[in-house]
């Protein structure tokens, strides 16, 4: 695992010095060839070193030029969301294979341009369509289920029955249903151990869609408000937004619960406070799709892909045993659909 993250970081790096931020141009290599297979990813408003979300879409991409599938691989940057589809149009008119674009936002861009790329492959991240779009797949996740799972590790873990949630806009579904299955899944935890536990949850919809995922001094304070008021566990569900909440929790010596991928791998400085990660498994997700593109067995319309819980890591002697057992459970039941969220796909 250090090995691929060493690697993982490493090409990062490298493909940050060809992308400029907000839009760098895609390889020089002829990905009009059929002997090259290109593989290039659009990031939503946000940075590709987040470590997060768009950072688990791109570890996606390099899983696959590891396995072989991909031959060349590009990142652009989005700076401003009007510039989606300039973005995506860089690698559809350079004649990538595959255009991997990340984030709800970025959805409306990828269906218009599957229109005028048709013999490119789209893999929407977190992109759902109500009908079938020609071209495209979209890689989603229940966010419910894994907020559900460490809601209630939080709630079973909390001193003063007081835990919180700062994310990024809950005019985002993937988010919205993340800080809701967290609510519920600390109710699901006080009805099982006879606690009341009281949930703060605060979307940052105050400010742009530019704004929104990468402001870590409002995750920061936020999560220093909610501290003030009680709160010994937060969770960080918004980007870098997010990382600012968990960061501060952590300085702060309360636990700290990451998002999309395992952060106690990504954000050190987080690291020795992270109880546990809600986890989107992003980056096999991606690579799967890839291949599925290049070996000729891919199929429009959505796909689901698994989610979950991280491990306790340099937590694990503090989380009782009857705490794993019955999150073992919880997971077990959320799976074979015996335990609900009734949390809606969108916000009502």
């Amino acid at each position: 695992m250090k090995k691929f993250h060493f690697i993982s970081a490493m090409l990062i790096i490298g493909s940050m010095i060809l992308a400029a931020c907000g839009g760098g141009a895609p390889s020089a290599e002829d990905c009009s060839s059929e002997e090259v297979f290109c593989v290039g990813l659009v990031t939503d408003v946000g940075k590709i070193n987040d470590k997060s979300f768009n950072q688990s879409a791109w570890e996606g991409v390099l899983k696959s030029q590891e396995d072989g599938v991909a031959d060349v691989v590009q990142f652009i940057e989005t700076a401003d969301a009007k510039d989606y589809a300039k973005n995506i149009a860089q690698f559809g008119d350079a004649g990538y294979d595959v255009i991997v674009t990340v984030g709800f936002g970025l959805g409306e861009a990828t269906n218009a341009a599957a229109a005028t790329y048709p013999n490119v492959r789209f893999i929407g991240v977190d992109q759902f369509n109500a009908e079938t779009v020609a071209g495209v797949s979209g890689l989603n996740f229940p966010e419910d289920n894994a907020g559900f799972l460490v809601g209630a590790l939080a709630a079973m873990m909390s001193e003063t029955n007081k835990i919180g949630a700062v994310c990024g806009t809950d005019v985002v579904p993937p988010v919205w249903r993340f800080g809701e299955g967290y609510k519920a899944g600390a109710a699901y935890a006080d009805a099982e151990m006879g606690t009341t536990t009281e949930v703060f949850v605060v979307y940052h919809s105050d400010v742009g869609f530019d704004k929104t995922f990468t402001d870590p001094e409002w995750g920061a304070q936020t999560a220093k408000s909610m501290m003030d008021q009680g709160a010994d566990a937060i969770f960080g569900c918004g980007g870098l937004t997010g990382n600012g909440a968990i960061t501060a929790a952590a300085q702060a010596g309360a636990y700290a619960i990451g998002v999309d991928t395992d952060q106690y791998l990504t954000l050190p400085e987080a690291a020795p406070r992270m109880l546990s990660s809600a986890m989107k498994l992003i980056t096999p997700g991606v690579a799967d799709l890839i291949a599925a593109t290049k070996d000729g067995s891919i199929q429009d319309g959505n796909v689901f892909g698994d989610a979950g819980y991280a491990p306790f890591h340099d937590l694990d002697g503090e989380v009782p045993a009857e705490v794993k057992a019955k999150m073992e459970e919880i997971n077990a039941g959320l799976l074979d659909g015996s335990i609900t969220t009734d949390v809606p796909p969108v916000k009502p």
